[in-house]
């Protein structure tokens, strides 16, 4: 679920731009925010560097720290500051001089002035690391010098020419001793071994432990759908026949009221004396959209459903059945690259949408519904 709560926040900004193929960017005080479906920043003199798309490339050197998001991610240029990544598949070919924390599935980091936090399924270290190293990985390719401690949770390490660690190296097992160490890396005095369980660094990615999150939130949301139905059956009916029947006018008024919401805490928080009510104003924006989710699964769910000719649901069996298929069908599409963001997105705005014209009745909207 907080996959989703997520995708809201960063949908609401980015919707407009990745709808399209063009990027947005902005340049404000020596930093650059960029933002679209494929974006690149090769523009010298940047302080902070902000960049968030499908696929994203910082081509020259940058001052300051680097944030970064994106299913592909590619860093050439040092980075002078910090750098915090996150995507799918992840390289960092130039130095960073400070720390780095990067997760994604395929990583790759080259030298690293300060600490390194890394989790991945497959990662890469090339380069050198000032500081102390936290890894956790499956298979790990390990071709770095760490000037201090390093704390390794990996299945299976290949040790190239250029390891050593300069600190001690804590390894976490499932199975004790089943990791080998070559005395050229680290000696063995230097080495503690410690139970899996106890690892408290970045986890690294897990297919058991993915697909029972995964079913897990499935689960939440089919049965607060099914337990909606249950208590107010007419109201949700009606809420979901406005989501088949009018999408698009669902999905407009969804943005409308999460619009007005965010710019409210905006408008509060500049006030000073307001900011006290800015936590609420964002509560208010993520409970709504996961309220909003939660009703549009159930008419997704409903819509497949007719789709295939049942009748509309009118026993607590079949409209748990309709949750449950809306919440699983949903979940799954919102699992592809892209893509899955935008239906995932619109299915938050539209559930919003016919919530406020239920809830609200705004007078514009009325004689639609």
């Amino acid at each position: 679920m907080a996959r989703i709560l997520l995708i809201l926040i960063a949908g609401l900004f980015t919707m407009p731009v990745l709808a399209e193929d063009h990027s947005a960017a902005l340049d404000f005080g020596g930093d650059s925010f960029l933002a679209g479906r494929s974006v690149t920043h090769d523009r010298a003199g940047t302080d902070d560097l902000f960049m968030a798309g499908e696929t994203v490339a910082g081509r020259v050197e940058i001052t300051g720290s680097a944030h970064l998001a994106g299913r592909e991610v590619l860093m050439e240029g040092a980075v002078g500051g910090d750098a915090y990544v996150a995507g799918e598949e992840i390289t960092l070919l130039g130095n960073v001089s400070g720390d780095v924390t990067v997760a994604g599935r395929a990583v790759s980091v080259a030298g690293v002035g300060g600490d390194l936090r890394i989790a991945g399924s497959e990662v890469q270290l090339r380069g050198d690391i000032g500081g102390y190293a936290m890894v956790a990985g499956e298979e790990i390719a390990f071709d770095a010098a760490v000037t201090g401690d390093v704390s390794l949770a990996a299945r299976d390490v290949d040790w190239g020419e250029m390891a050593a660690i300069g600190g001690r190296l804590f390894v976490y097992e499932e199975e004790t001793g089943a990791l080998d160490v070559p005395e050229r890396v680290v000696p063995a005095d230097r080495i503690e071994r410690r139970e899996i369980e106890e690892w408290e660094g970045p986890e690294r990615p897990n297919l058991r432990s993915a697909i029972g999150k995964f079913l897990f939130g499935v689960i939440v949301v089919a049965g607060l759908a099914a337990l909606i139905a249950a208590l107010v059956p007419g109201r949700l009916a009606e809420m979901r026949r406005q989501i088949l029947a009018q999408p698009f006018k669902s999905l407009w008024l969804g943005f409308l009221m999460q619009s007005m919401l965010i710019g409210a805490g905006v408008l509060f928080a500049m006030t000073i004396i307001g900011l006290l009510l800015t936590p609420a104003m964002l509560l208010l924006v993520l409970l709504g959209g996961f309220a909003g989710y939660v009703v549009a699964s159930y008419a997704f769910g409903v819509g497949l459903l007719m789709a295939v000719g049942t009748q509309e649901p009118d026993s607590i069996g079949d409209r748990a059945l309709a949750a449950g298929v809306g919440a699983l069908a949903a979940g799954i599409i919102g699992l592809i690259p892209f893509l899955g963001w935008l239906f995932v997105l619109a299915l938050v705005l539209s559930g919003i949408g016919a919530i406020t014209a239920r809830v609200v009745r705004p007078v514009f909207f009325s004689d639609t519904v």
